[in-house]
């Protein structure tokens, strides 16, 4: 833990009045070291989510990208994939620090390329879908294989692992998430909701369903109201209500929210992470104090609301048009075609923008001090059993259906 250097303020004081607390108050969560690499690995998960949306060959750009190694017809969401990204490698960070139980659902599920990146940087995917290998090759199938023939669909789906919510289906997360924690003491559900998609009548409701949780017997459910302020073409309500009525609302619903709100990097690295580490320890003082007194007293469970440009790190500017932090950055914020052959060298310009020679080595593997920054084993939120269909399946406890048969000597009666 490192401390900042003081400000003037404290300089200024006598000595007596610089006390510990003051000092404590400026201690970063995160080391620099961590932090810089947290950010590469999530440039290293933007830089696949760009990738398979766009490209058919050349994965990790050994050669000058051309038309012909973009897919002839490109379909994906953008929008809400760099933050997802983001949440997913803070939610990895507190998954080892507290060791959780802990997987995602994706209520913007068509941004699967976030999904899919990330269980693949994990190493889950490889592990279920061994042709798709954790180098050059493996890189190169993962890229095409996304929403094209043969391949796999461009929204989560239930072939994604960690996957409990089909990516189409917005406005069901929150219930889903609820619904997986019920009975499951340990279990925490990681709830990404979108904030288009809180507008629709299932998820407005489902807010409500924290009413029902049993701090001793069940598990939790921890929303992350992702607010980037677009749907597909319009701005969303929830963006567009000053943050005070925003809050008062989610307070209504008898949550605590917790802001993280910005558009530069490190800062909100930091503030991502301290604010996560304040829910998390709220979450275990709660279920501590309910569990050792036997005190189901409904809880004000901890939320968060994160705040960033829709499209954050893509292109600002395409033909003249603003892309990042506007509805155009829904779907595909460049067009790759031959009608548009200046885009192929925006497109080679933003994915370069990662810098991928910094997070793959020569042969397309992720560097071994970012791949460690992923839980290992069942911790990792793709391989959570709760979320992979068949693993705990268990025979029901059935009586002998003979003895509640109803004799019918004959038919009729």
């Amino acid at each position: 833990m490192k401390t900042d250097t003081l400000t003037p303020e404290l300089l200024h004081k006598k000595p007596e009045a610089v006390n510990k607390k003051e000092l404590t108050m400026k201690t970063k969560t995160l080391t620099p070291e961590l932090l810089h690499k947290m950010d590469a690995y999530w440039r290293a998960a933007n830089y696949l989510s760009v990738g398979q949306i766009y490209l058919y060959d050349n994965p990790l750009l050994k050669e000058p990208l051309k038309l012909s190694h973009v897919k002839p017809l490109v379909v994906g969401h953008w929008g809400t994939t760099p933050g997802q990204n983001f949440i997913y490698v803070h939610l990895n960070r507190v998954i080892k620090k507290y060791d959780l139980n802990m997987f995602y659902i994706a209520g913007p599920g068509h941004g699967g390329p976030a999904l899919v990146g990330n269980v693949y940087l994990e190493g889950t995917y490889s592990v279920i879908y061994p042709s798709i290998s954790r180098d050059e090759a493996g890189l190169q199938k993962l890229f095409k294989q996304f929403s094209f023939p043969g391949g796999i669909s461009s929204h989560v789906a239930p072939t994604t692992p960690g996957s409990i919510h089909e990516g189409g289906e917005l406005g069901y997360s929150l219930s889903h998430a609820f619904g997986a924690a019920f009975d499951n003491p340990d279990l925490i559900a990681a709830c990404v909701i979108g904030d288009g998609e809180a507008e629709t009548g299932p998820l407005a409701t489902a807010w409500q369903s924290n009413k029902f949780l049993n701090p001793i017997t069940d598990g939790v459910v921890l929303p992350i109201l992702h607010l980037n302020g677009y749907k597909i073409s319009n701005p969303t309500v929830l963006d567009r209500i000053e943050h005070e009525e925003l809050e008062q609302f989610l307070r209504g619903c008898g949550w605590t929210p917790h802001f993280v709100e910005g558009d530069e990097p490190e800062k909100m690295h930091e503030l991502m992470a301290t604010t996560l580490d304040k829910a998390i320890e709220d979450i275990r003082q709660i279920q501590k104090n309910a569990r050792s007194k036997n005190d189901t007293t409904r809880s004000r469970w901890p939320m968060i609301v994160l705040k960033s440009p829709k499209g954050w790190t893509g292109p600002r500017v395409v033909d003249g048009l603003q892309i990042e932090g506007t509805f155009r950055a829904h779907q595909v914020p460049l067009l790759v075609d031959s009608e548009h052959p200046d885009h192929v060298k925006q497109l080679e310009s933003w994915m370069k923008s990662y810098k991928a020679e910094e997070l793959f080595d020569e042969d397309g593997r992720l560097m071994p001090e970012l791949a460690d920054l992923a839980p290992k084993g069942d911790r990792r939120m793709g391989a959570n059993p709760h979320a992979n269909g068949g693993i705990l399946l268990r025979d029901l406890r059935m009586p002998d259906f003979h003895v509640h048969a109803v004799k019918v000597p004959s038919p009729g009666r």
